[in-house]
């Protein structure tokens, strides 16, 4: 291959780019050069990738033609590779923040995290729009005795039944278990009886992405055989958390097999559906707990973002999906697929009750305490303060902000407009070079991590039990070398440095979420899934520098686009910095709360009527 490989590009130095609005530094636009297949294309082009013959000659001119060799491979550079996104905690003097006992049980952290929060409605409020019900709409119809753990978990299991039947087929999860569930919502019901709850979260539903270990059930990553190979033997650190919190953890949600897509569309465990119109994606690879959300089945779910996995269908599904800060929720007990860009999210209704499942599942194990150093600090935002956060500065590039659809720009420039107005804040005009080259690194590093994490299994594996699309993934992972990933970490330290001097001027990087809203599922997706790499990379356009550089963010639906189909708004955080991101997405919801649709599936189990 030597005689047809190409140059690579030579980067100068980070500290000597310009990162000014005035800069040279060009937009470079996703250059993908693939077509959408499905149904029989896809089996052709699996068997063309595995073929010994020509595979290796295939793979080569993907790489090449989606220039990974030119801008990563074969580049130039002076920086260090980078191989884990820590950051060493610094304290960012927050505002209105109160500072946590990092030694809290997690239901004393719940408490302090609704002490922060203002007044909040009760259930006959805000009758004249439509809202989804929060954590503390659960809490007060328990308290009240209006209501009991036990006959929501009722309403649950018939709302579960009924979406998974013809005609809807929402296929919202891989696993529940009927009598789990109801073993919890009687122990709830009893505490509640008693007038001993745990916490607020006592006797919620909160589903849990099935790429996280959750007692009774197996984690299959979204695939027929993974659970078959490596047994769940318990729950995650945040699962466990959830529990002693007092949640009913009600099953696991479906995703994109191996979260190695952004479509949520899954072969073997169906097609989760937008609740917005079912004839569309509903996003990945969280799919299933973004759109139970949406559709009301929980208030809260867990996901796991290893490249926009729970920011990008929160956004498509017309809810708040936040993901902290590299490190912050621990990772014990998730499918370890991408070591150093996977982090435990939370998907929520509201950005409040993101803010309460946070508050239950961050903390440090004591086996992580000599990993990052000094150990972070937790500081939660003070939001029942009367006095707005102030002088905050969004940094916006232009250029990479309007690289989306037309509905996706006017929607989200006129909701940071607003925002700005609204609290006095201002829009620092910036250039963040590479962005193209940062998210062609990032998909070396999320795909290497995943072929090697899996590769004892695999040598096990009938490939026949992988559905078509991941086994392209699975091929083109396997492709990239040792040399591919240590050029990527280069170029992750490369944008360390590049957002580290953004923060210098700005306390967060706002963006829309996703290029392009939920686009509308095929019928020849069904059995082999899809390759839409075009879609793809619209989806995860704006999502990348959180899981690459461990940054903490969140998205807040702001709007609509002519199909009816939600849009989100972005904002990327400085590390450990996620008070200063919740008091933001708080008053980003604030603005654009009282435009929320109700989707056309929709659940309501805190009354009776639907």
């Amino acid at each position: 291959m030597g005689l047809l490989r190409d140059s690579g590009v030579v980067y100068k130095a980070a500290e000597e780019v310009d990162l000014g609005p005035q800069s040279d530094q060009p937009y470079l636009p996703a250059n993908v050069k693939a077509p959408r297949m499905a149904g029989f294309l896809v089996k052709v082009f699996v068997w063309c990738l595995e073929s010994r013959i020509f595979g290796a000659l295939l793979l080569y001119f993907l790489k090449k033609n989606n220039l990974i060799q030119k801008l990563v491979t074969h580049a130039e550079l002076e920086e260090e590779p980078l191989f884990e996104p820590l950051h060493p905690y610094q304290d960012i003097k927050e505002q209105e923040v109160e500072h946590i006992d990092s030694d809290l049980s997690p239901p004393e952290k719940v408490q302090r995290a609704v002490d922060c929060l203002p007044s909040q409605r009760t259930l006959d409020d805000l009758k004249s729009q439509f809202h989804r019900w929060t954590i503390l709409d659960y809490s007060r119809a328990y308290t009240s005795g209006k209501i009991t753990p036990h006959m929501v978990a009722e309403r649950f299991i018939a709302a579960v039944i009924e979406s998974s039947n013809p005609p809807l087929q929402m296929s919202f999860f891989i696993n529940y278990d009927v009598e789990d569930i109801r073993r919890q919502a009687t122990e709830s019901s009893h505490r509640h009886e008693k007038g001993e709850p745990i916490s607020v979260l006592d006797g919620v539903p909160i589903a849990i992405k099935d790429e996280i270990d959750c007692s009774p059930y197996p984690t299959t990553g979204g695939t027929k055989w993974l659970h078959k190979l490596r047994t769940c033997t318990g729950d995650a650190c945040c699962v466990m958390r959830l529990r002693l919190c007092g949640a009913i953890l009600v099953g696991k949600t479906n995703m994109h097999e191996l979260g190695a897509g952004t479509s949520g569309i899954n072969p073997h465990y169906g097609v989760t559906r937008n609740p917005y119109d079912t004839g569309r994606i509903s996003g990945g690879s969280s799919s299933g707990s973004a759109a139970l959300v949406s559709a009301g089945l929980c208030p809260v779910a867990l996901g796991v973002d290893g490249g926009g996995s729970v920011r990008l269908p929160a956004s498509l599904c017309g809810v708040v999906g936040f993901k902290p800060t590299f490190g912050r929720i621990p990772h014990a007990g998730v499918l370890p697929l991408n070591w150093t860009v996977g982090m435990v999210g939370v998907l929520a209704g509201t950005v409040e009750d993101a803010f309460i499942v946070y508050a239950a599942t961050n903390g440090q194990l004591p086996s992580q305490q000599s990993t990052i150093l000094p150990p972070p600090k937790e500081y939660f935002p003070l939001l029942k303060s009367t006095k707005p956060i102030t002088d905050v500065k969004l940094a916006k590039y232009g250029e990479w902000f309007n690289d989306c659809s037309d509905d996706v720009k006017i929607c989200c420039s006129s909701s940071v407009e607003q925002l700005c107005e609204h609290y006095g804040w201002k829009i620092v005009e910036v250039t963040i070079p590479e962005i193209e080259v940062m998210r062609l690194a990032h998909y070396v590093t999320i795909g290497s991590e995943c072929s090697t994490s899996l590769s004892s299994y695999l040598q096990k594996l009938n490939f026949a039990e992988l559905g078509w699309d991941a086994r392209v993934a699975l091929s083109v992972y396997g492709a990239f070398s040792g040399k591919d990933y240590i050029k990527a970490q280069q170029i992750r330290n490369r944008q360390m440095k590049f957002h580290r001097n953004i923060f210098a001027k700005a306390d967060v990087i706002v963006v829309p979420t996703t290029g392009v809203t939920a686009y509308p599922i095929k019928n020849d997706v069904l059995e082999t899934g899809e390759l839409d790499y075009i879609n793809g990379a619209a989806l995860v356009r704006y999502q990348i520098a959180g899981n690459f550089l461990g940054l903490p963010a969140v998205t807040v639906p702001v709007g609509y686009d002519k199909a009816g189909m939600p849009i989100g708004v972005q904002f990327i955080g400085k590390p450990w910095s996620e008070a200063t991101l919740i008091h933001i997405a708080i008053a980003m919801q604030a603005l654009r709360i009282s435009e929320c649709r109700k989707p056309k599936v929709f659940y309501d189990l805190l009354n009776k009527e639907e």
